[in-house]
């Protein structure tokens, strides 16, 4: 009986203290609306239990380092098929109109001849001008759409050749004069812009990535040379795909070098234009329309290739703020910028080299190759020099690379080259083929392949050398434009002197790449004695409410330093700042004082004596 009573007591007491008895079976308990919707909720839109956060952030930025990686392929690769298109047609198109057969039997009294000299002229003259509209271009288009603009007009030259009349042959050949500076520096600016966003891509914990602040000197400069030498890697492969319509089609309708140079009687450094006396009938018999428009065709199609290879393959360069950004500084701004860059001593004294790598292109294929060697080999043997040249230009361009491994001055690069060409000049101007002997073969091979060696440390020094320079810059357009603006005033030069005699081109030749070497040490001693350069900096944007509305007025890619300096300053100033102001912003959102206003002064006047006076001193050190 007393068990019973205290079992009764344990149960009541449990029933007071809304618990189970101890030893009895759990009741559910009713659980309210509410609450059940708040787990639900939280299991839905919680973490899964097995993600990891830092593992995903790792993999989406190395899909973005693998989307830059494909970027300077694509360019890269673009850019080959395009030249690859581009030289292969105009090589054949120039040796087909030089024979007079083929001019009577196809065209008749068309005047043919007059048209190539027209076209030339074309292609040699626009790009003089080039200075003036690639900023204004790249401006508009910006930099991704302006390689494919132009991949479309060198397609549109090919697609001209199934009508070779005055009125497309000539308007095409002027559209590729004016296409030519604005594609060469949209392709250099774009690879180094590449380089620096992989730097920000394997750094992105860094904090002056995460807040978009100015990267470290020579931060990007193993991405600047590697990602210029992979571009010039592909692109001097050009040389060797545009000899294909040679070797497949054109080669099996030339006659022996016993013809085509049967009245030549001086080549190389004896002789005089580029080879006086070659014959005007160069073909055994002529090809059929249908076969030209067979191999036309397939070249068509290749140029259609490179133009979707830019258009899908190749990512934007820059974010679509700083697109709009550039948009937003004003035509005049945009046109003063390449002449503002002129300022700084560093590419005025670089402006030797420019010129003389214009000149060493167009030798190595008039000079060399033609004077030298078709001259003395015969035509039938073009194909096998162009390609030795082209292998030797790419395969020597991943010599940077090598220097980044061991880490040697940036100066071998440039120096290097112009030594090789340096030996390679008054070798030549000593020694001259001679007519109708093929024995002379390897030896030419071997000078075409040297200069090819100095090609390629020339230009992949050049543009990583650019690089390296203004890798913080925030748009790197106007300094490519003017290294690409004076190689098109190079081939200008090097168009007109073609009837001029050998001796006196290599002279030239010796005389610029001597002057090109003592600028280039003169500015290496300047950096060295770390004497202050000029940096222009890009005008502020002046954003206004009518149009980009979700922009500030002020610069979009502003970091938080900046802004803390800026209302520092404006703390400063006082009442009379505030009053100021206050009378700006009663003209309206559009009135010249709100864009123009004291914040923006002052930060001006900041950047110009900052940037354009003295340049910051750590730049030096680094340069140095």
């Amino acid at each position: 009986m007393a068990a019973v009573i205290a079992e009764d007591n344990v149960y009541r007491e449990a029933e007071l203290q809304a618990a189970p008895p101890a030893g009895g079976l759990e009741e559910p308990q009713p659980v309210g609306m509410d609450g059940n919707i708040q787990g639900q909720g939280e299991e839905f839109l919680g973490p899964h239990p097995d993600y990891d956060e830092e593992e995903e952030e790792r993999k989406y930025y190395r899909r973005k380092r693998l989307g830059v990686v494909k970027n300077v392929v694509g360019a890269s690769f673009g850019g080959m098929i395009i030249y690859s298109v581009y030289m292969g047609l105009l090589q054949m198109q120039l040796i087909l109109h030089n024979d007079e057969t083929y001019r009577e039997v196809k065209y008749g009294s068309l005047g043919l001849e007059d048209i190539d000299n027209k076209m030339l002229m074309g292609i040699n003259v626009t790009p003089i001008v080039g200075l003036l509209y690639t900023p204004i271009l790249i401006r508009f288009l910006g930099t991704k759409w302006m390689m494919f603009l132009a991949s479309g007009i060198y397609a549109l030259f090919v697609s001209t050749n199934y009508w070779e009349r005055y009125y497309t042959l000539v308007p095409s050949a002027v559209a590729i004069g004016v296409a030519i500076v604005p594609l060469w520096a949209s392709m250099g600016s774009y690879i180094t812009r590449m380089a620096q966003q992989y730097y920000e891509y394997v750094n992105y914990k860094e904090e002056h990535v995460q807040e978009q602040k100015r990267l470290p000197k020579g931060a990007c400069h193993q991405y600047v040379i590697i990602f210029q030498s992979v571009f010039y890697i592909f692109f001097h492969l050009s040389f060797v795909f545009a000899e294909f319509p040679m070797i497949l089609f054109l080669n099996g309708f030339l006659s022996d070098y016993n013809h085509t140079l049967f009245n030549v009687k001086h080549c190389g450094a004896n002789g005089k234009g580029i080879i006086d006396g070659f014959n005007k009938t160069v073909l055994i018999t002529l090809p059929r329309s249908k076969l030209l428009i067979a191999v036309e065709s397939v070249l068509m199609g290749a140029a259609f290739i490179g133009m979707i290879i830019f258009l899908a393959v190749c990512g934007a360069a820059y974010r679509p703020t700083e697109e709009i950004d550039l948009r937003s500084i004003g035509w005049g701004n945009i046109f003063q910028m390449p002449f503002k860059h002129l300022r700084d001593y560093r590419l005025r004294l670089l402006c030797p080299f420019f010129i003389y790598s214009g000149f060493e292109v167009i030798f190595a294929v008039q000079g060399l190759i033609l004077s030298y060697g078709v001259c003395g080999v015969g035509m039938e043997k073009l194909w096998l020099l162009v390609m030795v040249y082209g292998l030797s230009a790419s395969a020597c361009s991943s010599i940077s690379m090598a220097f980044l491994l061991r880490r040697l001055p940036r100066q071998v690069m440039l120096l290097g080259g112009a030594s090789v060409h340096l030996v390679l000049l008054i070798a030549l101007m000593c020694w001259s083929t001679q007519p109708r002997h093929p024995e002379q073969l390897p030896q030419l091979l071997v000078l075409a392949a040297l200069w090819g060696l100095g090609t390629a440390l020339n230009k992949t020094g050049l543009s990583t050398l650019l690089g390296m320079f203004y890798e913080d810059k925030e748009r790197l357009d106007f300094v490519y434009t003017i290294y690409h603006w004076w190689q098109a005033i190079a081939i200008f030069i090097v168009y007109l002197w073609s009837a001029l005699p050998m001796r006196a081109k290599l002279a030239i030749l010796l005389v610029t790449l001597l002057v090109s070497g003592l600028c280039y040490w003169q500015m290496e001693r300047r950096l060295a004695k770390r004497i202050g350069f000029r940096l222009p900096r890009i005008p502020r944007p002046r954003h206004k409410v009518k149009g980009y509305r979700y922009l500030e007025e002020e610069n979009s890619d502003e970091s938080d330093s900046e802004k803390s300096d800026v209302e520092g300053e404006e703390d400063e100033e006082g009442q009379s700042e505030e009053e100021r102001e206050e009378d700006a912003g009663s003209q309206g959102s559009d009135s010249p004082w709100r864009e123009r206003g004291g914040v923006r002064g002052r930060r001006q006047r900041r950047d110009d004596a900052a940037y354009e006076q003295a340049g910051e001193q750590e730049d030096y050190v680094q340069a140095t």
